[in-house]
């Protein structure tokens, strides 16, 4: 992968700080496995276990990890009873352990699950109201059992579609797991050798950049990199990138900017693939969709679990024209890729966020989160920056210097302070030093006001009062 984070694009006004100790995703906010002999007896055994049965790439959570038993809506219960509110889980969107999810599922799989070729009235059912949220343009879906998968199945289409091989996406990016998804997720560790068709770009740094510094950086990396794979032959064939950048850092940006990086790239002869598996279903507020805050419309839109609270289900959304030149000269197939439990799944949650209003709740609570979030960082100077729409948002660490070098040994302590306090959370960003706060959408403002006193706490005790 060619990086174009040093490239010749608009320089901000005053010199940002050097940030360097790069980290991987499975090593945020981790536990160390060799620190065993610091746990209680039934934790240590636990983890014993798991690394006798995982081997050495199943990472955990914390300095202690945690150890869970069960959950209900915005709250997780560990093996003594004590609950925590999860601000971390998007999967679960609309809340752990749904009951109308758990029982439209369980009645289903009481019923028949197969394979997806036979007809199911239910899979329609499913298809149908799922493609009534988007624009009309994007008129097929293609199911399968992961992102992962959805965006393995998108690139392929891209690639097929375009005649390109050439993939843009940005520097710390997470997509998913596959080998040809790996090659687009920087943020995944992996020594395998970079691929030259993938170029990435720089998020848009909001916090450094700001005044639109940041998204006018954006769409010339963009630019910049196209150029680049022109002048070595490579024709492109998509950008790929979800609308708030989340694993970068959480960079909502103003609203717009990545439509014009998208004008770009079909400009150049590629088509545009919106990773909505965490922006998606109304967590940003404003939309149903994070595109729909950029007023554009993706060629193809992949989707994750959150689409089923955790039942295992995924998806490509795409143009009817894609999805024919792909099926001329590729079948594809998914054997529970559309399954009528999947269906099901897909359906009660549609449900949920409809009877629940949670994108309004995600929008009006986001709002209130985000303004208690702010007033507390006038307080404790380490907190840099508070950024994000709807119910993600991004806290930001930082040395209280106002050179806003990003500390991750700070992010990681206040990680750990509110695991003990009672409140769930990781980081995020290139440096580790970002909390990406993305609760079940069921979060209200009780559960803010919980989170914001407790951040409160463990920052005082951490001696960053200002």
């Amino acid at each position: 992968m060619e990086s174009l984070a040093t490239s010749k694009v608009p320089r901000p006004r005053k010199p940002a700080a050097v940030m360097t100790d790069t980290q991987k995703i499975l090593e945020l906010n981790a536990f160390d496995l060799n620190t065993t002999a610091t746990l209680d007896a039934a934790t240590a055994a636990l983890v014993h276990r798991r690394q006798k049965t995982f081997g050495p790439t199943s990472m955990l959570f914390y300095q202690r990890p945690l150890s869970v038993v069960r959950g209900e809506g915005v709250w997780l219960y560990d093996a003594d009873g004590r609950k925590y509110l999860d601000a971390y889980n998007n999967v679960p969107s609309v809340g752990h352990c749904h009951p109308r999810v758990v029982e439209a599922v369980s009645h289903q799989m009481a019923t028949l699950n197969t394979n997806t070729r036979y007809l199911y009235d239910i899979v329609y059912t499913y298809a149908e109201r799922l493609l009534a949220t988007f624009p009309s343009e994007l008129s097929n879906v293609v199911f399968t059992c992961t992102g992962s998968e959805g965006v393995d199945l998108a690139l392929r289409m891209a690639r097929i579609a375009t005649g390109g091989t050439g993939i843009i996406a940005t520097a710390n990016a997470y997509h998913g797991n596959t080998a040809a998804v790996t090659a687009i997720s920087p943020a995944s560790a992996s020594v395998e050798p970079p691929n030259p068709d993938v170029i990435l770009v720089p998020a848009p740094d909001t916090y450094r950049y700001p005044d639109g510094d940041a998204e006018v950086r954006f769409v010339a990396a963009v630019a910049e990199a196209i150029a680049a794979m022109q002048a070595r032959g490579i024709q492109p064939a998509a950008m790929i990138a979800d609308s708030i950048f989340s694993s970068d850092g959480v960079y909502p940006g103003t609203p717009g900017f990545l439509g014009d990086a998208a004008a770009l790239v079909r400009a150049a002869g590629g088509v545009v693939i919106a990773d909505e598996v965490q922006p998606g279903f109304g967590r940003l507020g404003s939309h149903m969709w994070g595109f729909e805050r950029h007023g554009f419309t993706p060629d193809l839109v992949v989707l994750g679990k959150p689409m089923g609270n955790g039942y295992p289900i995924g998806g490509v959304v795409a143009r009817p024209d894609l999805l024919d030149k792909f099926g001329a000269g590729s079948g594809y197939f998914n054997t529970f890729g559309g399954s009528s439990a999947q269906a099901a799944a897909g359906l009660a949650v549609l449900d949920v966020l409809r009877d629940e209003n949670l994108q309004h709740n995600a929008a009006e609570t986001g709002l209130y989160l985000r303004a208690g979030l702010e007033s507390l960082a006038r307080h404790h100077a380490a907190i840099g920056d508070v950024r994000g729409s709807g119910l993600y948002l991004g806290l930001e660490f930082v040395v209280p210097d106002g050179s806003r070098t990003p500390d991750k040994a700070l992010a990681v302590t206040v990680m750990n302070g509110l695991r003990v306090s009672g409140v769930l959370g990781s980081t995020a960003g290139q440096h580790s030093n970002i909390w990406k706060i993305r609760p079940p959408l069921c979060f209200n403002r009780n559960h803010a006001d919980l989170l914001i006193d407790r951040l409160d706490g463990v920052m005082r005790d951490q001696g960053q009062s200002s």
